[in-house]
């Protein structure tokens, strides 16, 4: 007797191996996706941060930033506000306020710097052949900005530009242009070279150590040597000065001489803020003769000062950098010095930000980095935290000596 294979019998077979080879096919996506998934999450996007095109448009990078930094977008008009992750492009403005500091890094390798109460405009930042030929510019409103350029190739640009000049900045330089309140301008190599010429016709280079002056007429009204900045030598940096009389006491502020250029006099500032807005000012004081200057009566707090140098001719120097002092009491039990509703916030690589509450003037620190509270106790830090950390440790000092330390865990990385 011979067994037959019906029709039916051989069409479930066939039925099987199709789901089969399905199965098979959904499986190896599966497994695929999953080793893309798996590499992506331990070394990253390998095309994430990969140059552009030859030729397009760089976009600019802050290094750092502090206080209020806002971006007002070319294509859209839209004002941002300025992060850590902010990418800038041709045609972006960046808008310092009155506490806002911005550090940013253009397609050249050079470093732009704004200081508080500026606007700048970023005209162009382009790179190409591999980074060969790069052409940077940016427009200065007003306010004030330092550039400091690296070693440049042939045929690459870095220029500045103002309603009054347009200066070419040589490699390793480093140069200030400064649009003041009455539109006249200065400028203030420190090094390197910088080749000027101004709406009024005139052209010139200014070498290391020179200033110019540029009236509202566009020509150069003054040039001569620069005038360094005077250096701080006490109280030192984050000196802790012990209160006397009723919780008061005399702080003794010196400095040195400026290495470059003779001043005729001085000009010192005390305030509470470390950008010296109107409302944060203690004392400010002209043409003093002397390296030193006693500020009376200062109660427990945390303080800074700056000074700067004025020449016979007018000529104003950069303000020193601020240096911080704190008048302490005596004793504090740690009480004054707690923190609250702490968040930290994943930026970009292992740049955090770090929010929170304490007692208003509290000074904050973590991974390096320092801040005060403001008057309603918020704080805010961007870190660098270091690689493989977990978390961070958060110290908060109050006016009268007391510290406390917290330790926070680190978000992932997105």
């Amino acid at each position: 007797m011979v067994t037959r294979v019906s029709r039916f019998d051989a069409d479930w077979w066939v039925v099987q191996k199709r789901l089969i080879y399905i199965v098979v096919l959904f499986a190896s996506f599966a497994v695929v996706g999953g080793g893309v998934g798996l590499y992506l999450w331990v070394y990253g996007n390998p095309f994430k941060g990969a140059p552009a095109a030859e030729g397009a448009p760089t976009g600019a990078r802050f290094v750092s930033l502090e206080g209020g930094v806002r971006v007002v977008r070319s294509n859209t008009r839209e004002t941002v506000q300025a992060r850590a992750d902010t990418r800038l492009f041709p045609g972006d403005l960046v808008q310092t306020q009155e506490d806002g500091r911005a550090r940013i890094t253009l397609a050249d390798g050079s470093t732009l710097f704004v200081k508080p109460n500026s606007v700048v405009t970023i005209a162009e930042n382009t790179s190409a052949e591999g980074g060969k030929q790069t052409k940077v510019r940016v427009a200065v409103e007003s306010g004030q900005i330092n550039v400091r350029t690296e070693q440049q190739n042939e045929g690459a640009s870095n220029i500045v530009g103002t309603h009054l000049t347009e200066s070419r900045i040589a490699s390793e330089t480093d140069a200030s242009f400064h649009v003041r309140e009455d539109k006249s301008e200065a400028i203030r190599v420190g090094q390197g070279a910088v080749e000027t010429s101004t709406s009024g016709g005139d052209v010139t280079t200014l070498s290391a150590g020179e200033y110019a002056a540029v009236n509202q007429q566009g020509t150069i009204s003054q040039r001569e040597k620069l005038l360094a900045a005077p250096q701080p030598v006490a109280p030192r940096n984050l000196e802790r000065v012990a209160a006397r009389r009723a919780g008061a006491t005399a702080v003794a502020l010196k400095w040195q001489k400026p290495q470059m250029g003779s001043p005729a006099h001085y000009r010192v500032e005390v305030a509470t803020s470390p950008f010296f807005v109107p409302a944060g000012k203690v004392i400010e004081r002209d043409q003093l003769q002397a390296n030193e200057f006693t500020v009376g009566d200062l109660r427990q707090g945390n303080y800074f000062w700056r000074v700067l140098a004025v020449a016979q001719s007018g000529q104003a120097s950069d303000w020193s950098e601020p240096q911080k002092f704190v008048v302490v009491g005596e004793g504090g039990t740690g009480d004054e010095a707690s923190v609250a509703d702490v968040q930290v916030e994943y930026v970009a690589g292992q740049i955090y930000l770090v929010r929170g509450r304490t007692q208003p003037g509290n000074t904050v620190r973590c991974a390096g980095r320092e801040t005060l509270a403001a008057r309603d106790g918020f704080f805010q830090l961007q870190i660098n935290a270091p690689r493989g950390a977990r978390e961070v440790q958060l110290e908060t000092a109050d006016t009268q000596g007391n510290r406390n330390s917290f330790k926070f865990h680190l978000p992932s990385g997105g």
